[in-house]
């Protein structure tokens, strides 16, 4: 009696233990697992932990902006700084001031998951003491583009589309560089981002476009991404090329001793209209255009006789 008793209770304990399993397998796989949360570490190195990608968004920054939206999440920002220009959809946008003077009472009232600006941006501490998120993320390189994007699709839940962009902006990039005629290889270059003059040097994301052209910077690695020069620097470097926005190229012949260097001397200047400034002057999405932005000027001036110089 006691043994059949025992066996009763063994079948029942198995069928318990079969019923429990094919239930754990059903709920494991009818049920969605829960989705993991997203990391970002911006470039102050400050981690924010996220639940779910933010679904209201400032920028204060164009370069983060046109990101976003090439990111195909345009729909997400609800305001931007006043230079956010594109696309075209920003516009419309409210403006929420610049890097110096972002106003507060008017990002709060959009009520933004998160703030996106620039490491030197001023406004940063004051938005977390009101308890608004901010991630800081400024381009400076090609690979600085490259990083940003990644984290900002990783933030949008999309962390694959990072690397696309890049892909994209690579690819332009490097048709670009095989428009520009061979005579220009090595020749060398001053492109001035602003007439005091500051320069974009060898370390800067727009130096490293000229490199890609096969252009050779006259600013040194050594003086930084955007030093102020002496003029007498220029004229020394002497370029067989000069890039500036075209407000500033008529005045280049008035600059002492600048008549003498090769580019003035020969009109090679390649002058940019505002709106082009725009495009080569942001470290984001739209640098494969301002690359044959620059190679289409180069095409339509003779390189110099001979050759590398």
């Amino acid at each position: 009696m006691v043994r059949r008793l025992r066996g009763r209770v063994e079948l029942l304990a198995q069928w318990l233990s079969g019923s429990a399993a094919l239930l754990c397998a059903f709920c494991c796989t009818a049920l969605p697992a829960q989705a993991a949360d997203i990391t970002v570490v911006d470039d102050r190195g400050v981690r924010s932990v996220w639940p779910a990608p933010p679904q209201r968004i400032v920028s204060l920054l164009p370069s983060l902006t046109e990101t976003v939206c090439e990111l195909g999440q345009c729909g997400r920002l609800v305001g931007t700084d006043r230079y956010s220009n594109h696309p075209a959809s920003v516009k419309a946008l409210p403006k929420t001031g610049g890097l110096d003077d972002a106003n507060l009472e008017q990002i709060m009232a959009l009520r933004p998951d998160v703030v996106l600006l620039a490491l030197s941006a001023r406004v940063t501490d004051r938005l977390e003491a009101l308890g608004i998120r901010v991630v800081a993320l400024e381009p400076r390189t090609h690979e600085d583009v490259r990083r940003v994007a990644g984290k900002l699709a990783q933030l949008l839940g999309q962390p694959a589309a990072g690397e696309r962009l890049w892909a994209r902006v690579e690819g332009e990039i490097h048709q670009a560089a095989l428009a520009v005629p061979a005579g220009w290889r090595g020749q060398r270059v001053y492109y001035e981002v602003d007439s005091a003059p500051y320069a974009a040097g060898t370390s800067s994301f727009i130096g490293h476009t000229l490199a890609r052209l096969g252009l050779k910077n006259i600013v040194p690695e050594a003086l930084g991404p955007f030093p102020k020069l002496n003029p007498e620097f220029v004229v020394r470097g002497d370029p067989q090329v000069i890039m500036v926005s075209a407000r500033n190229a008529a005045a280049l012949p008035a600059r002492p001793g600048w008549a003498r260097i090769q580019a003035v001397q020969h009109g090679r200047i390649c002058t940019f209209s505002a709106e082009q400034g725009d495009v080569l002057s942001r470290p984001g999405p739209r640098m494969g255009e301002a690359a044959r932005i620059m190679a289409g000027c180069l095409q339509r001036l003779s390189p110099p006789a001979g050759g590398t110089s």
